[in-house]
């Protein structure tokens, strides 16, 4: 990659710098509180971007990563041991950028519930959206899909789509760096006579 060439970050900086990955969001809800009629009028818009800003947003900076990991001078478990932490920490980035947006675009008009539970304890849970958001978010992202929480908008049905090709895609690769790793090893341990 020729911007590694030009400019090398230092690899320790990688757990700091992912968290800006939030940091669009933080602006829509800025955007939310100080311009509610713009927010409301433009909100599919808002989300659409959204989404697009986490897909392209997650394979450049993970792509970059895993070029800078793997071409380090590090040795090989220390290597892929940090790469097992970026990716546990683009999980949990992931899972978060997702529940924070079904929060900010309301998510009990995104989401309806299909379960069976008594309507106290429904109303004690939309008490909790963010709770509720990452609930949603997790489950989607791990493609458990209990179907208790439904997308009830087409904006919520292209982000629920989204988020689980996310968490395939992710959960591929990170199984391709084990068994890249249970492979290599086999190659460099050495040969007992």
């Amino acid at each position: 990659m020729f911007l590694a060439k030009i400019y090398r970050p230092h690899l320790s900086l990688a757990p700091i710098a992912l968290p800006l990955l939030l940091l669009p969001l933080l602006f829509e809800y800025f955007i939310k509180w100080q311009f509610p009629l713009f927010f409301s009028d433009n909100r599919e818009d808002l989300m659409l971007a959204s989404l697009g800003y986490i897909v392209l947003a997650r394979f450049i900076l993970l792509d970059f990563m895993l070029y800078l990991f793997s071409s380090s001078n590090m040795k090989l478990h220390v290597t892929l041991m940090k790469i097992v932490g970026l990716y546990l920490e683009i999980t949990l980035i992931t899972i978060t950028f997702f529940a924070l947006m079904f929060n900010l675009f309301n998510l009990f008009e995104l989401f309806d519930y299909n379960g069976h539970i008594n309507p106290e304890l429904l109303a004690q849970i939309k008490q909790h959206e963010f709770i509720t958001a990452f609930y949603i978010s997790t489950v989607t992202f791990s493609t458990l899909g209990l179907g208790d929480w439904l997308p009830q908008t087409l904006n919520a049905m292209i982000a629920v789509s989204i988020e689980v090709i996310l968490g395939i895609v992710q959960a591929g690769v990170f199984m391709a760096i084990i068994i890249y790793a249970l492979q290599n090893k086999e190659i460099v341990k050495p040969n007992k006579k």
